[in-house]
């Protein structure tokens, strides 16, 4: 015979936010799916590794939200940004840092621009979920760059660089991406008002543990369940230093594991609490 069910026992919503991860690195798609999916509201729908499977995924799915990569084979991000901007918000989440692709992507919708190295875990996850409320996100690359392009007037008065912004019109697909020829979207001066302060900002734990904003960033990888191999590709930095990183780390946790220091990170240890600093 069945027992009752237990009428207090928490049963987790359902996650509210969807996401499509859209990225040409394996890797680097491996590794946002398991930071964005380890928060209790956040859930990775699709991934994709060019402009047409991004498509492709989020007329299936209908997101909340998708990341987006710029440089990547067959149907690169600029290319494919006008089609996804009608389905979900889109954010630019990129190596990418030359001033003329930001001012292009925003030009044609992007409601966000992250470099990689220029935020933390902390700061893509509050972007994630201020892009689906309408609140712009820049990292201080994109930022300047759209200020530049403010004063400048409309265009972005350079040539993209080759391979970008044309899709391959070869590559067979029922998508439609394959017209180069795309609406642009006006970028308008209230996105000013709407810039989020970057990667100045500190850990909750930074202080209290004496961390350096890199060993902080990648401690809060780690307590994501990100591996040495997507922190790297995440950092833009080799294993190895990241090894050298949490050798350093777990010094100053006073901790042997990746678990001890996360529980420890995270305030979930015996006796700890996550201090504010």
């Amino acid at each position: 015979m069945q027992p009752p069910p237990n009428p207090f026992r928490h049963v987790p919503p359902p996650p509210s936010l969807r996401v499509v991860v859209a990225d040409d690195n394996p890797v680097v798609r491996a590794g946002l799916t398991a930071l964005l999916s380890g928060r209790e509201d956040i859930a990775v729908v699709a991934e994709a590794a060019d402009g047409a499977e991004a498509y492709e995924a989020a007329h299936a799915h209908r997101p909340d939200v998708v990341l987006l990569d710029v440089r990547m084979p067959g149907v690169d991000g600029i290319s494919a940004l006008p089609y996804l901007v009608g389905i979900a918000p889109v954010v630019m989440l990129t190596y990418s840092r030359e001033s003329e692709i930001v001012q292009e992507a925003l030009r044609r919708g992007a409601g966000g621009y992250l470099v990689h190295g220029e935020f933390t875990a902390d700061q893509l996850v509050s972007a994630v979920r201020d892009i689906k409320e309408g609140r712009a996100h820049f990292t201080s690359t994109a930022a300047g760059a759209l200020l530049a392009q403010l004063r400048q007037g409309q265009g972005t008065g350079h040539a993209l660089p080759d391979g970008l912004g044309a899709a391959d019109a070869t590559r067979p697909t029922h998508t439609g991406i394959g017209n180069s020829h795309f609406p642009p979207p006006p970028t308008s001066a209230e996105n000013l008002s709407q810039l989020q302060p970057d990667v100045a900002q500190s850990s909750p734990g930074r202080s209290r543990f004496r961390l350096s904003t890199r060993e902080a960033e990648i401690m809060d990888l780690i307590a994501s369940g990100m591996n040495n191999q997507q922190i790297a590709a995440m950092c833009f930095i080799s294993e190895k230093t990241v090894k050298n990183h949490i050798n350093r780390i777990f010094a100053k946790l006073h901790s042997t594991s990746r678990s001890e220091a996360a529980a420890k990170w995270l305030g979930t240890a015996p006796g700890s609490g996550r201090g504010v600093g």
